[in-house]
């Protein structure tokens, strides 16, 4: 059987703005009363000082747009993004759109059909026979099982696969009219836009093996974290409960995960831990027991781009494999509604 390896990634963002520009210049005016200065604390101990958007509420502003209207800026603005980051990801894997085999697209932030993977496939040039499977409403853990099913089919086909993560989270700020209560206004501090590639490929030298792919669900806790389409986008539920959910869950699924490949948390020497924010990156440093460099990448990517929901994880990856000592060992991890973690092992090729 073939042996997965991720052999090249693509990234590809809108402009950024700083967190302070946000504030001052849109959410300030947006929240009032209490809630100003509730939100205004929310947005200053987010640990984001930068983040992008397709759609800049310092220039325009959506949050009265009806849904119907949303999506229709989700099919304009995520296309081209997608685009360019499929674009330097198979550059960068050496390969061309015809040899993709399986097509996989993760979002969770806009719908419409024909989709991105049909869209992107005819204009990237993909085969008539390349294979599409479109992952929506996983949130911010489904890069890891988007990129499980692109190594599944590698390692069955002996064919590359492509997997992309797109979001536009900025085309989902709700109403000032709307209940603006602490759990609507951290969302509106974290999150941001992005898209990244993957390249998966059988068996190459270099990149990184994709060892295992593996995920614990905690359904007693279901409505922790929410996503619902309302009529002014997509609204986001998220409970103070979920970093005591996730110290439950993610010491057990890391070891386990590690010992099956006879290793453990002391040999990992690279970590991609999706940045739910602070307090989520803080309790999966305690319960790991992680050196205070361990979570640097997360943190990094959390400070600069935000929390992108599905790409995160893999603007992480992208920033591990950037640096001058690429890790020799990898632990991906991701979280979202379920509750779900998710894991991902990657072994340098």
């Amino acid at each position: 059987m073939a042996v997965p390896v991720i052999a090249g990634l693509g990234t590809a963002q809108p402009p950024a703005a700083a967190q302070d520009e946000l504030w001052e210049g849109f959410f300030s005016r947006h929240f009032s009363g209490a809630t100003r200065a509730l939100a205004e604390r929310i947005f200053a101990n987010s640990g984001v000082s930068r983040r992008q958007a397709a759609v800049n509420p310092l220039l325009e502003d959506v949050s009265d747009w009806p849904t119907e209207r949303r999506m229709r800026r989700y099919q304009v603005e995520a296309l081209p993004l997608g685009k360019e980051a499929v674009g330097r990801a198979l550059t960068a894997a050496g390969l061309d759109a015809g040899d993709v085999g399986l097509f996989v697209v993760c979002s969770c932030t806009g719908y419409a059909t024909p989709g991105l993977d049909i869209l992107l496939a005819r204009d990237l040039g993909m085969a008539p026979d390349t294979q599409r499977m479109f992952v929506g409403h996983m949130g911010c853990y489904a890069a890891l099982p988007g990129l499980g099913a692109a190594s599944d089919f590698v390692t069955a086909r002996g064919r590359p696969a492509l997997l992309l993560c797109a979001e536009l989270t900025s085309l989902h700020i709700q109403p000032a009219t709307a209940r603006m209560d602490t759990q609507q206004i951290v969302s509106h501090a974290l999150f941001s836009d992005a898209a990244v590639a993957a390249v998966i490929v059988p068996g190459a030298a270099g990149g990184y093996r994709v060892r295992e792919v593996t995920s614990v669900t905690d359904t007693s806790t279901a409505d922790h974290m929410t996503w619902d389409v309302t009529d002014t986008g997509f609204r986001m539920g998220l409970s103070p409960k979920v970093p005591q959910v996730l110290s439950t869950h993610v010491r057990g699924l890391v070891d386990d995960l590690l010992a099956r490949h006879g290793t453990s948390v002391a040999e990992v020497d690279g970590w991609a831990v999706h940045p739910g924010g602070p307090r989520i990156l803080n309790v999966v440093e305690r319960e790991l027991a992680l050196p205070p460099e361990g979570l640097a990448a997360s943190r990094a990517v959390l400070d600069e781009h935000g929390n992108c929901s599905s790409p995160t994880v893999l603007l992480i990856l992208d920033r591990l494999l950037r640096g001058e000592a690429p890790p020799r060992r990898i632990v991906m991890l991701a979280f979202g509604p379920g509750l779900t973690l998710y894991a991902a092992l990657l072994e340098r090729a």
